[in-house]
């Protein structure tokens, strides 16, 4: 394992790809988001899935997200309605997690028993750089250290899980917190999880629904 200090601002081709790099070889690796640190691999790459769920302990029926580029190649990903695309084209980057219909593209392994996926955009560069060099998403889940604190620094995750990842990415500290999920695969805006995204543009898009 590798720590590797990529400049959120303007980070660095060659780190990037390095990264990228990894992740093709169905590597795992640690990034930070704009609402965490996290770990994540290739989307199509099933085996490295599954090591995500190792690393992470976490239960088979509970779908990871993933990270797109822009609203553009979420519609690749997920069918996403007229007010679904307005709610997302004013919040995104930014750090929410939005609920959407799969489309075929996604594997079957990443998606919920509903057909949905849980999609982001985050506002950070060096995640959306390593997601466009690549030239797909890439598999997105928190990890916790001890009572489900949120990891705010790459020293840690370096410390504890370090061994079984190929590279930690160290874009500086974070004030963690959960992102906002918001279901957008019904014909109105839900509010499944309040996290560090402000909910008032979702809230008026649910009266007007009403």
């Amino acid at each position: 394992m590798q720590v590797l200090k990529i400049n959120q601002q303007n980070p660095q081709l060659r780190l990037i790809e390095k990264i990228v790099s990894a992740i093709q070889k169905g590597e795992v690796v640690a990034y930070p988001t704009d609402t965490v640190y996290g770990i994540g691999c290739d989307l199509f790459n099933k085996n490295a899935i599954e090591k995500v769920y190792r690393i992470k302990g976490k239960q088979r029926n509970k779908p990871l997200s993933f990270i797109c580029s822009d609203l553009r190649d979420i519609s690749q990903y997920a069918f996403v309605q007229d007010y679904a695309y307005k709610i997302m084209k004013r919040l995104l980057p930014g750090p929410y997690t939005f609920v959407l219909r799969a489309t075929k593209l996604v594997p079957k392994i990443a998606l919920t028993k509903q057909k949905t996926v849980g999609i982001r955009v985050p506002d950070n560069n060096i995640c959306l750089e390593i997601v466009k060099s690549l030239g797909h998403p890439i598999i997105n889940t928190s990890i916790t250290r001890d009572e489900d604190q949120l990891f705010d620094n790459p020293e840690s995750i370096s410390d504890i899980y370090g061994h079984q990842l190929a590279y930690v990415v160290d874009g500086g500290g974070i004030a963690s917190r959960h992102s906002t999920v918001v279901d957008l695969s019904g014909d109105a805006p839900e509010i499944i999880r309040e996290g560090k995204g402000d909910v008032t543009v979702i809230e008026m898009n649910q009266e007007r629904s009403v």
